[in-house]
Parts: C-alpha cells; structure tokens; sequence
C-alpha cells in the first residue's frame, strides 16, 4: 500500500513537472500544494529526516547500478547541487541570509571521479538530514517561507520534501 501511494504521489510529481513547465501560477501552485507541501506537513523534522536517510540509499542504490557511468556522474552532479543549493535555503529557516542564486556553482567539479561523486553524495544528504534534526531543535515560524527559483516560496517542510523527491525521481534517469 505504502509503495502503491509512493509511485501515485511520484506520478503527480512527474505529470506536476510537465504542467509547471507551462509556467501557469495556478497550476504551479496546485501541484506544490499537493505534492511537496502537504505531504510534508503533518511530519515531523525527525520523520523527515528519516525519510531522507532511507532515500538517499535508495539514490546510492540505483547510482551503484548504473552501467552508464557518464551519463549517470551527470545526473548525480545535477542532484547534489540542486541539494546543496536547497541547504542553502534551508539554512535561512535557521536565521542565515538568503541569497538568490542557482545550483550550478554547488554540483561537484566535472573532472570529479565517480567514487568521489558517490562520496559528494552522501556527505551532502548527510548534511540536509543535519539541518532536518537541526530544524526539529529550532523550528523557524509556521508561517516561514523562502523562495524556489521556479516553483515560488516553500516551507522548510516543503523544501525537505522537494530534495528528497527530486533526487529521488533524477535518479531514476541512471541506467
């Protein structure tokens, strides 16, 4: 049953992307509403920790099985910098100054070996279940909210929820 809501709540996620891209408000905010915000509201920053210790496995899962290993190192590139640019955010739910910027500058160097990838990887998940548990210590204002490129403001529920889910649907990519 569990798995059953899972590949539901990724379907709206994957069939939510295609509708964002058409850059209607209305439907942007409808699908973040319904897949990243609500989901996550209810959990606690402990439970979303969790959530995201046990995903990150599943990504280093699918990763270690990729037989194209370039193409595969691309999209871990791309997964890592788009979590290190969501910590970023995170951190100003615990008081730090938000910058707008976008997550190239934080994928990990081309030239990057693939066990160094895979190293990247789980210290930076390491790092956003950090802020999770830090989070659940200094819970920021209900109320509080920082801005996604493209997806507009999110929680910090929102914003564990969407790196755990984008990471989770990227790597689907690695063959």
């Amino acid at each position: 049953m569990r798995l059953r809501r899972l590949g539901l709540g990724l379907m709206l996620l994957g069939t939510g992307a295609l509708l964002l891209r058409a850059r209607k408000d209305d439907v942007k905010h409808l699908v973040v509403e319904q897949v990243l915000e609500r989901p996550a509201r209810d959990k606690r920053y402990a439970e979303l920790a969790d959530e995201l210790e046990v995903a990150g496995e599943r990504v280093l899962v699918r990763a270690r099985r990729a037989k194209e290993l370039e193409r595969a190192k691309e999209t871990m590139r791309h997964i890592i910098g788009i979590e290190r640019w969501g910590q970023r955010r995170l951190e100003a739910a615990l008081g730090e100054a938000f910058s707008r910027d976008e997550h190239h500058p934080y994928k990990p160097p081309a030239d990057a070996t693939w066990n160094d990838v895979l190293e990247d990887f789980t210290t930076t998940r390491q790092r956003t279940v950090s802020l999770a548990r830090e989070l659940s210590s200094n819970p920021p204002d209900p109320a509080w909210r920082v801005e996604h490129n493209g997806l507009g403001p999110l929680s910090a529920r929102g914003w564990l929820r969407y790196l755990m889910t984008h990471a989770g649907l990227e790597s689907r990519r690695m063959r």
